[in-house]
């Protein structure tokens, strides 16, 4: 799987992490311990994104 690819996967499932984080925090009996696990999720792809993106210019760079 090429960068791009990789990169459009984990966009992919951070959007839709979002897209559930808020269906969750919208519903009335709000579970609070699946809400924080779904935000570590989150982050974590966040973070994986930003990572590779990063390793991806220093590669363009040298």
């Amino acid at each position: 799987m090429s960068l791009q690819a990789h990169l459009a996967e984990l966009e992919r499932r951070h959007k839709s992490l979002e897209s559930e984080i808020e269906k969750e925090s919208l519903r009335p009996a709000t579970n609070e311990a699946h809400l924080h696990e779904l935000k570590k999720k989150k982050l974590r792809l966040k973070d994986e994104i930003t990572k590779l993106k990063s390793d991806g210019q220093e590669d363009t760079v040298h």
